[in-house]
């Protein structure tokens, strides 16, 4: 699993991965790649940014454990800036891209890598297949896999194999990737679907497999889920400004409810109640759709919060997200 290169044609596969505060799951992550049933050669490069928990120190103790974990520095801690310098250490012709807080499945590079060579894809991805550990956990990880939270995109919610726009995460051809300048480092969130989009402007063909599944760890409270949707808003829009004619109708669905459920409630408390209809709609909306997606009664009390806290979040930094977020 990953050694014996000599029997076989399969390229070697440099595993990057961009780490900030991943104490809770950094071991797991690394496991999950070292357990890879993957015959050609493999190295794992840590780009380690300046966290706050014991994450660089376990980072350090696993590469002690096996020479194909590699550790580079990368000071300011954005996932961009540590990708390339991850990239510019690899070894080898082929890229693969992992958190550290997912745990991809034991055949996910053998898969990805036949899946690359069979189509001629620049970049192969699959399932962000959200889990959670605990029961708030459990309902987000719900809301992430339904059309209802995160819109119809097939790497969160599946579908048939084919060229996507995007894909989760990834392996991609080296030799392409540096072709279009690696990731935009300007990007603080966004960057894997600004990167994606330069190449297929530059001819590559972005590659969706429902069978590559990754396991990605919600965020544990509303606040935080708060946060990362909020940014992911305010970034999407800036990936909207920086390449003009990207702007898909399903990302203008939050920001759109966003501005009619404020409209509805100004004008329902200030000219007459029934202006109050579409924001009732939206929260009935979201109770029925709650009930339906709902695993358990423990997850359809919390998903009401949860769904609103993703549209509403995600909305709101698309709509606020100012023209100079990018220098």
């Amino acid at each position: 699993m990953g050694h014996n290169s000599g029997e076989t044609s399969l390229p070697g596969v440099s595993v990057v991965l961009p780490i900030l505060n991943e104490e809770r799951f950094l071991a797991d992550a690394i496991s999950a790649i070292l357990a890879q049933r993957y015959n050609g050669e493999l190295e794992v490069i840590l780009a380690l940014g300046p966290s706050q928990d014991r994450t660089n120190e376990i980072a350090t103790e696993l590469a002690a454990k096996d020479p194909r974990i590699v550790i580079v520095e990368n000071p300011t801690g954005r996932t961009a800036a540590g990708l390339n310098r991850a990239i510019a250490a690899a070894r080898y012709a082929i890229i693969c891209r992992i958190d550290g807080h997912a745990e991809i499945s034991e055949n996910y590079i053998a898969r990805a890598v036949e899946t690359m060579q069979s189509t001629g894809a620049v970049n192969v991805g699959g399932i962000m297949a959200a889990v959670g550990k605990n029961k708030f956990e459990y309902a987000v990880a719900t809301a992430m896999r339904s059309p209802l939270g995160v819109g119809g995109a097939r790497f969160h919610v599946g579908g048939k194999p084919g060229p996507a726009d995007t894909v989760y995460l990834g392996l991609f051809n080296r030799e392409k990737l540096q072709e279009v300048g690696g990731y935009d480092e300007r990007f603080t969130r966004a960057q894997d679907w600004e990167l994606n989009y330069r190449l297929r402007q530059a001819g590559g063909i972005i590659w969706f497999d429902p069978e590559l599944v990754v396991t990605y760890r919600p965020r544990p409270n509303l606040k935080a889920l708060c946060k990362q949707y909020f940014e992911y808003g305010r970034w999407r829009r800036a990936v909207v400004r920086s390449h003009k004619g990207t702007v898909n109708y399903r990302y203008l669905a939050p920001p759109l409810a966003v501005a009619v459920s404020v409209l509805s409630i100004v004008l329902g408390s200030t000219v007459h109640p029934l202006f109050l209809i579409p924001v009732g709609l939206y929260l009935l909306g979201n109770l029925v759709g709650s009930v339906m997606i709902g695993k358990s009664w423990s997850e359809r009390v919390r998903l009401p919060a949860v769904l609103a806290t993703m549209h509403f979040s995600w909305g709101t930094g698309f709509l606020t997200s100012p023209k100079n977020l990018i220098q």
